[in-house]
């Protein structure tokens, strides 16, 4: 039976997260801002839910209705069969976002959400479900827009980037979920050499090693799914296990990191062993300034200090232009990704991007900017009696 889903993501990635879902059996998909729509069964939901290195979470839609007030929106709830979906022992929360959404207190439906579930409980068991904020069993998420209502049961549970393997984490970390997003954006494959220059404690070529492996992102957590009366055991069994025979032995990949700093690769080091990939990658302590590429070609991506949460402004104005020109002169043939929230970046590394990708980073504005490496200038004269051709991105400096 074909049922609606919705996978938020962080925004900015919502084009590679249709892709990927349409990749793992989603049908209808539907790119949205903020997230992925999409259609399929609950064997879709589990795989997304096992396999989706992007989505933030797997949401299933449960009712959508016209409402003008608050009663309108208890009645929707009461009407639901929550029974037939989780037993009133588990604990709940109901999470409410909104857009242009007339009514005067978000709070007040909130509490109007969790009175129709425990009534509808009540009235049917003589017991209402606890409700609990931090560690909720089940968790509903409803969405306002001016005329409609939209409800979602949370088949994920805890957000789906809490992978379970990074142990210990740098003073400013992207979320697994970003990271994999940035890697897709870059359109890295398995066998590209990669390389973070400044990897922190790993994040990037963490998820990096998990697509070598073809290690499944969900295999080591449980998830929401497995507490509702609809759950089929053995489909889900049985889909765990071919994602295990798909995976590839650990062993030595062309992956790359580097940092200043040596606790910073302690972390990442750390997170490898502990995740049992410390086989896959190429780690050592060095200056980005004093490095060289690894090999003729590869993608270089990172997440540089950009001031907003460490380093300082005069610090990274030296730091960028000395940047451009260690990826100008020891990165030819490279495709180098940057992401940054720091407007300054873009000027003062002296490159052109071909691309400025928007992402948000949590709720931080970033860039994701796209530099193509080529040694010498791109510039051609005109050609004569003929118009202008534009022509690929070129090197400052």
């Amino acid at each position: 039976m074909t049922e609606y889903f919705f996978a938020p993501c962080p925004r900015g990635l919502e084009t590679v997260l249709a892709t990927e879902l349409e990749h793992l059996g989603a049908t209808s998909v539907r790119v949205l801002p903020g997230g992925t729509a999409f259609q399929g069964t609950w064997q879709t939901c589990y795989r997304a839910n096992l396999e989706s290195r992007i989505a933030s979470r797997i949401l299933w839609q449960i009712a959508r209705d016209q409402y003008r007030n608050e009663t309108d929106i208890y009645d929707l709830t009461r009407s639901l069969p929550w029974q037939n979906w989780f037993e009133p022992r588990l604990s709940i929360k109901v999470n409410l976002a909104a857009i242009k959404c007339p009514l005067r207190s978000l709070d007040f439906v909130t509490l109007r959400i969790k009175d129709a579930i425990c009534d509808k409980f009540r009235e049917i068991h003589g017991k209402r479900p606890d409700i609990d904020t931090t560690s909720p069993d089940i968790r509903i998420h409803g969405f306002l827009d001016a005329q409609q209502i939209t409800l979602y049961l949370d088949t994920s549970g805890e957000a789906l980037f809490k992978r379970g393997l990074r142990q210990v984490q740098g003073e400013a970390p992207l979320r697994e979920n970003l990271a994999a997003g940035i890697l897709a954006l870059t359109g890295w494959q398995p066998g590209i050499p990669l390389l973070d220059p400044m990897c922190g404690s790993g994040t990037l070529l963490l998820e990096a090693a998990q697509i070598a492996c073809r290690i499944a992102p969900g295999s080591g957590r449980q998830f929401a799914f497995e507490k509702l009366k609809l759950f089929d055991v053995d489909s889900w069994k049985k889909l765990k296990q071919t994602a295990v025979e798909r995976q590839h032995r650990c062993t030595w990949r062309p992956i790359y990191g580097s940092d200043l700093y040596g606790n910073a690769l302690t972390h990442a080091r750390h997170n490898f062993a502990a995740a049992g990939l410390a086989e896959c990658v190429t780690l050592k302590q060095a200056n980005v300034l004093e490095i060289s590429a690894p090999a003729k070609t590869g993608i270089l991506v990172s997440n540089p200090p950009y001031g907003v949460r460490i380093g300082n402004h005069q610090t990274l104005a030296e730091l960028y232009p000395r940047l451009g020109d260690v990826l100008k002169q020891r990165f030819s043939g490279w495709h180098a990704f940057l992401l940054t929230a720091d407007p300054q970046l873009a000027k003062l590394i002296r490159l052109t991007p071909s691309r400025r990708i928007p992402l948000f980073n949590g709720a931080l504005e970033c860039r994701l900017f796209e530099y193509k490496l080529i040694s010498g200038s791109m510039r051609k004269e005109k050609p004569l009696n003929k118009s202008n051709v534009s022509q690929p991105a070129t090197l400052k400096g």
